[in-house]
């Protein structure tokens, strides 16, 4: 089991520092020619259902896991775009992979794809400007906007490099961190556990299997095949979409990457809010 948790930690932390060095590395790169001007006196000007839709389209494109989004999420709360649609692509980037989505269509069918796609973009929706309504943008470490500089930038690679270098030493003991407890659970709680204890039709398998999600750091891409097996040995549609949509919606990396620039209130407001939305999904999974 040792040797099983020390591979999985290896090989979380390798994927999560070459993700997440990529991704800040061309945000960082790209800004200079990313329209964040234009980008935000559109969500600002147009009606708040426009900007959620806009917000939308970027986290579909993006598709970014839940760690992998932190960068970007950094980078558009430095351009002051609007607290709420900030949060609505922090929720939906990860659950929304066009890749993911198809595969879904493939295995679990059609209807579950476009039910899936459907509750996951207007739950991603209600929890970022709910979020805004309670206040939750005064809960932003103010690490983030330390030293940024409004005043467009031309496109360099050092620039690039030394702004990506920066940010890792800002948040880099965090993913370490959560990567080594994801690995532990990963390699501690097996998946033969999930279907031989959550098989049936219980309601209460739902929300449990949204809390389960968080720890258990599955990627969508794993979870597919992951769901189809517990489907096949009498898991009910709603307590595996609970659980898939928790696992790609947040995870212990993710989490403790999230500590670094949220405020605790807004860290267990994010985490409340995915255990919230995969636990609403699951239970509208019974319906189709």
């Amino acid at each position: 089991m040792i040797k099983e948790i020390l591979s999985s930690f290896l090989f979380i932390a390798l994927e999560l520092t070459v993700l997440f060095v990529f991704i800040s590395f061309l945000i960082h790169f790209l800004q200079a020619f990313i329209p964040y001007e234009k980008m935000r006196n559109f969500m600002e000007t147009k009606p708040p259902f426009i900007s959620a839709l806009a917000a939308l389209l970027f986290a579909f494109v993006t598709p970014f896991c839940s760690c992998s989004t932190i960068p970007v999420v950094v980078n558009l709360l430095n351009q002051k775009v609007r607290f709420s649609i900030v949060m609505v692509f922090l929720f939906a980037s990860p659950v929304l992979d066009p890749t993911i989505i198809t595969l879904m269509a493939a295995v679990l069918g059609v209807k579950v794809a476009i039910f899936y796609t459907i509750i996951t973009a207007v739950l991603s929706v209600i929890i970022g400007f709910t979020l805004e309504k309670f206040g939750f943008q005064n809960q932003i470490k103010n690490v983030i906007v330390k030293n940024y500089d409004s005043i467009p930038k031309k496109a360099s690679l050092r620039d690039a490099y030394e702004e990506t270098i920066a940010l890792m030493r800002t948040v880099y003991p965090y993913l370490l961190i959560g990567a080594a407890i994801g690995a532990v659970i990963h390699g501690a709680v097996p998946e033969q556990f999930i279907s031989t204890y959550f098989s049936g039709d219980n309601w209460w398998l739902v929300p449990v299997a949204a809390i389960i999600g968080i720890p258990l750091y599955i990627r969508l891409s794993t979870m597919i095949p992951i769901s189809q097996i517990m489907i096949a040995k009498g898991m009910a549609l709603g307590p595996v979409m609970a659980l898939m949509i928790s696992s790609a919606g947040a995870s212990l990396p993710e989490i403790t990457l999230l500590n670094s620039i949220f405020k605790k209130k807004l860290v267990a407001a994010f985490i409340a809010s995915v255990i919230t939305m995969s636990t609403i999904s699951g239970f509208l999974f019974y319906f189709i």
